[in-house]
């Protein structure tokens, strides 16, 4: 699927320094939500829908009030059952699964759609069977303002750093007994998610990786051998795809992406040892950068729950 790129020469390139958790909000605000303010959509506000991980994705870039401010009225969850409004347009911005299409398709389809235009966002990159059912129902076509795909799924946890949301990684691919079909579906997860990483920064790495190395001609190469390969011939797919894909992608490496395994990256350990934020997520049951605690109640009462966010701008960090 083609990639089209709105507002590229503001939010990329050698204009004004942005972090990366700017250039995330910027193509999620200016790149999908202003972009569905354009073309033959008349309506002043919309629905946004999104799934249980793009909701995550946004939280992490955009606020609220950003979000209001490009004409978004309501957010909605796209696997909850929801108010038909057919006089709104709605902006999706989901996952490429097939029970997200489904979803996508029963809201539109039929005499009675649930908003009157579709704007689609795909996180990342959609098979080609997807987009061959989404074709299929002629009812739908008409009603698609915009199909693409933003190739933005990881979260933006602050300035310079970002996270694939695999929790269970260490699990599906270090436990005592391996499960290579399990063990391929979180790497190629972890690429993908990966790889969007450079689409939005317009960079285009070397990829870098320790190879797996037999002691000897007799000895196994397992699967645990095999991840820094495996992860850096899925990051390297993919974007070897962006350049022939999205719009002004560099043809030639412009930087490096290295690969370790922990047992090169030595360093990070210590280092994790350092931070506030680490003995907070290693002390803290956190769920993301929020911490909910119990208070002394000051009329007497039973402890009020309190939450914290975790920030960059926690007075605790500087």
């Amino acid at each position: 699927m083609s990639y089209s790129d709105s507002d590229s020469s503001s939010s990329y390139g050698g204009g004004e320094y942005k972090n990366f958790k700017q250039i995330s909000r910027e193509r999620l605000l200016h790149e999908m939500l202003r972009s569905a303010k354009t073309g033959s959509s008349k309506s002043t506000w919309k629905v946004l829908i999104m799934d249980k991980l793009t909701v995550k994705i946004m939280s992490y870039s955009c606020k609220m009030a950003d979000i209001t401010q490009e004409g978004v009225s309501l957010v909605e969850d796209i696997h909850k059952r929801r108010q038909p409004l057919p006089s709104m347009d709605a902006i999706y911005f989901i996952q490429p699964t097939k029970e997200n299409v489904i979803m996508f398709l029963s809201d539109m389809s039929g005499r009675s759609p649930l908003y009157k235009k579709a704007f689609v966002f795909f996180s990342s990159p959609i098979s080609r069977e997807l987009v061959s059912h989404i074709k299929k129902d002629a009812t739908v076509l008409p009603r698609i303002g915009a199909l693409r795909e933003m190739n933005l799924e990881y979260f933006a946890i602050d300035s310079q750093g970002f996270v694939t949301d695999n929790e269970r990684a260490l699990e599906e691919l270090f436990c005592d007994e391996e499960n290579t079909r399990k063990g391929d579906a979180c790497l190629n997860v972890m690429a993908t998610r990966i790889a969007t990483v450079f689409a939005s920064l317009r960079e285009f790495p070397f990829v870098r990786y320790r190879a797996a190395k037999s002691l000897d001609a007799m000895t196994m190469t397992t699967f645990r051998d095999l991840i820094p390969t495996k992860l850096a011939a899925g990051v390297w797919n993919h974007l070897v795809k962006y350049k022939q894909t999205i719009e002004n992608f560099p043809q030639t490496e412009t930087c490096e992406l290295l690969i370790l395994d922990r047992s090169v990256d030595q360093i990070a350990p210590i280092i994790h040892e350092w931070t506030y934020d680490a003995i907070c997520r290693d002390l803290l049951n956190m769920e993301g950068n929020k911490y909910v605690h119990e208070v002394p109640s000051k009329t007497g009462g039973p402890p009020e729950k309190k939450e914290v966010l975790l920030e960059e701008h926690d007075s605790y960090l500087a």
